[in-house]
């Protein structure tokens, strides 16, 4: 791994802190009375809201959720099921300066039309911009054993799955994504990038690696 580029921190978060069992049961009440946001800060207070470093898997019950407001969070990863965020339609997460990218599947979110980001806490691989951290031995772990494929939605083990970094519009901005792939045919559906950005498939480190060879 190349000296002078971040790692992919795992295991970010306690989940036996109060904070976590508070978000937990935060989200409970946001499923279970149909709300249409999502605010942490609100839900939990903003002290403990500043020990939550990433968001429970339970998301993915947030069906009614059109709004998620995760301003001036210490969040460090969203997981994946973000896409199963079937009605959100704008997601802010400004001044989440931890925040460095996201996972591939929040462009499962069809109706996701606005977004609000720091992007300069982005990883990019523009000159004088955050660099991507390098995969190559370093995958990015989330809760379990196990995960799905980003696009076909397969389940895999890790030691199954491709990790790349690609980045694709997502509401209003660009942004960093992380694919988790179980085959080179999955890979070739990605989307292609905007242009500006790197234009394949990556897996990030040295610069001389965004260049297709």
């Amino acid at each position: 791994m190349d000296e002078g580029f971040p790692k992919i921190k795992n295991d970010v978060q306690d989940r036996s802190s109060e904070a976590w069992r508070k978000l937990c049961a935060y989200i409970t009440l946001v499923v279970s009375e149909e709300r249409e946001e999502f605010c942490p800060a609100e839900g939990i207070g903003p002290e403990l809201y500043q020990q939550i470093y990433t968001l429970p898997e339970s998301i993915a019950q947030m069906k009614k959720v059109k709004r998620v407001n995760l301003y001036g969070s210490m969040l460090k990863r969203i997981p994946v099921e973000i896409g199963q965020m079937d009605a959100l339609e704008t997601f802010s997460s400004y001044t989440s300066y931890d925040l460095h990218w996201y996972p591939y599947e929040i462009v499962h979110c069809k109706q996701l039309s606005s977004s609000t980001v720091s992007t300069r806490a982005l990883y990019t691989h523009l000159k004088g911009k955050r660099g991507f951290p390098d995969l190559h031995n370093n995958p990015a772990r989330y809760d379990g054993d196990n995960l799905q494929c980003s696009v076909c939605r397969k389940e895999m083990s890790y030691s199954q799955t491709n990790q790349l970094w690609i980045s694709l519009q997502v509401g209003t901005d660009v942004l960093p994504l992380l694919a988790n792939l179980c085959s080179k045919d999955c890979e070739v559906l990605l989307p292609r990038p905007p242009e500006g950005y790197v234009q394949f498939p990556h897996k990030g480190g040295a610069r001389s690696n965004y260049i297709r060879k």
